[in-house]
């Protein structure tokens, strides 16, 4: 979350949309300063994220995806600690 809220422009928002997700971690209220907002939501539907899918793109949201073969998870997650990729690993069977 702090990362996040770095990222975000003034009156920007981060939201929070996993199911089960860690503690977040302190940070500095700055990060809150300009009226950022950090907002969570519940009971999206598989509606909803095929909804988000389709206007990401005209939203200027790029996403990143590195993909691994599942035999190479290692691989996957001692890439992802060595900061060697940004975005999200996908391992593929």
């Amino acid at each position: 979350m702090p990362v996040a809220l770095a990222a975000v422009k003034k009156g920007g928002r981060v939201v929070c949309g996993g199911i089960h997700m860690s503690d977040i971690p302190s940070f500095p209220y700055r990060l809150l300063w300009q009226e950022r907002q950090l907002v969570s939501v519940a009971n999206l539907t598989r509606k909803d994220g095929h909804e988000f899918l389709g206007i990401a793109p005209r939203a200027g949201i790029k996403m990143q995806v590195t993909r691994y073969p599942l035999a190479q998870a290692n691989t996957a997650l001692n890439d992802l600690r060595a900061g060697h990729f940004e975005g999200a690993a996908v391992l593929i069977p």
